[in-house]
């Protein structure tokens, strides 16, 4: 990979000037480089992406132009922003403040301050959003947590705010993002690479079967922050085009493994209901601007939102090496506590979901917030009937309710050919209470959950019901 590309001293262009970041550890967080530069707006609350006070915005594509996209700089390793574009809160004034600073401040949305600079640089990126037509939405704010001042001034700010300003912000929407290039980094004896290819990704990968892949570090980053995790590679996933496709054909969809949450949200234009009420319940902005499914399935947490969902989509993972590819059913690719199929070196490409897309489907978290939380259970359900209402398909999938995400193929198979009535809930709920094996801990009891489980297939069942499916 000795190209002219991969040579160049690594920079980040910084609220409008080049910076080198030469030197610098490959696990530096951009948030302690900012403040290391004395960019102090950006702060550390949490260092897990939970509190939002470490915002800022990197310039993302968007068509043919640009859109500003709010991130949690606690978890973004530097090279990952290496020849991209970082806007801090330092950035927005002007000589006066711009829109965002003002609307918190006219509202009364700051009293410590600690969390304001996180708020102003969502609320910028809402403003700025290009395809906005109405107000700002409020629930763009998520992911940034305000410990004293009270939400009500902060809605009422996002709210005030109409169509940006005329100016360099504006302006700069109008051309295309900085391209991702491939990148080879080396500080002390830790390496970062960034191939742009699936075949170049796996032949770094043979050489160093330590090496760890790398896509939004939403997982990553925890672990390096709170657990101090070290690793001596990581090869980054963001250059590869091939793995941030989105393809839907009469047969299928086709989701690239590093396309982040938030594109994906973009993309499935024609996406079921339970994707619609998956999406917004899957951590916060900030953490979706970041987070890929694929990476999300890697980790194998047996709470991990995106299991359910697909497994109810009857979806498969396709999963690349040196010899060639296989596509492994999702509800056969996990096999114990955080382990998976995956052998060293191989690499999930795409998630594939075959068509016909069931008639009526649901995904349901049970959690102690309704948003931006972790499970307690989250499920995933679908089902198909026949003209004379008989089931002819059903998925059950759970979250929250053994050592891996769970499919209750039991169930499935015992209600095929029934109606579904109360008798065919009974029946599919009398099989979880042989089939789920949960576990206690602090967010619910093994008990709970298997009665938050059994009462998911009953509200499954009547949503159905009010739906007329």
């Amino acid at each position: 990979m000795k190209n002219s590309a991969a040579l160049k001293a690594p920079e980040i262009l910084l609220n409008g000037q080049l910076v080198s970041i030469q030197g610098q550890d490959v696990q530096t967080t951009l948030l302690d480089f900012l403040r290391d530069r004395g960019l102090t707006g950006a702060k550390e609350g949490c260092a897990e992406g939970e509190c939002g006070a470490c915002t800022v915005v990197a310039v993302a594509p968007h068509g043919n132009g640009s859109a500003y996209r709010a991130i949690n700089s606690c978890l973004v390793f530097l090279p990952m922003v290496a020849g991209q574009e970082i806007y801090t809160v330092e950035s927005l004034a002007n000589g006066e403040l711009a829109a965002a600073q003002k609307a918190l401040a006219s509202a009364g949305g700051s009293q410590c301050g600690y969390c304001t600079p996180g708020f102003v640089m969502s609320l910028f990126a809402e403003h700025y959003r290009p395809d906005r037509s109405r107000r700002c939405d409020p629930h763009s704010l998520g992911g940034n947590l305000c410990r004293c001042t009270g939400y009500r001034p902060i809605r009422d700010a996002a709210l005030s705010l109409e169509a940006p300003p005329p100016g360099m912000f504006l302006e700069r929407l109008s051309r295309p993002a900085p391209q991702i290039d491939v990148l080879e980094y080396q500080a002390a004896d830790a390496r970062f690479s960034r191939p742009t290819s699936i075949d170049e990704c796996l032949a770094i990968a043979a050489e160093n079967p330590e090496a760890r892949w790398l896509a939004g570090a939403t997982d990553l980053g925890v672990e390096s922050n709170l657990r101090f995790r070290r690793w001596n590679h990581l090869i980054s996933l963001d250059a590869v085009s091939a793995l941030h496709e989105f393809e839907e054909t009469a047969d299928s969809v086709r989701i690239g493994a590093a396309l982040t949450l938030s594109d994906i949200g973009t993309c499935w234009t024609a996406a079921p209901d339970a994707l619609q009420q998956w999406l917004p319940l899957f951590a916060s902005p900030t953490l979706r601007n970041l987070a890929t499914l694929g990476g999300n399935l890697a980790t194998a947490s047996p709470i991990g939102d995106s299991a359910p969902l697909l497994a109810a989509l009857d979806a498969a993972v396709e999963v690349a090496r040196r010899d060639g590819r296989r596509t492994v059913p999702l509800h056969s690719f996990f096999t114990g506590y955080r382990r998976t199929v995956l052998q060293a070196g191989e690499l999930i490409t795409a998630i594939e979901i075959p068509k016909p897309l069931p008639s009526f489907t649901r995904f349901y978290k049970v959690a102690k917030r309704r948003m931006d939380d972790i499970s307690t259970v989250a499920a995933g359900m679908a089902m198909d009937w026949d003209a004379a209402g008989r089931i002819t398909r059903a998925r059950f999938a759970f979250g929250g309710v053994a050592s891996t995400p769970l499919r209750v193929v039991a169930a499935e198979e015992a209600i095929t050919g029934l109606s579904w009535d109360e008798s065919a809930v009974e029946r599919v709920q009398s099989i979880l209470d042989s089939s789920l094996r949960p576990i206690s801990d602090h967010r619910g009891s093994a008990e709970y959950r298997l009665a938050v489980a059994q009462s998911l297939i009953e509200k499954f069942w009547c949503d159905s019901q009010e739906a007329g499916a």
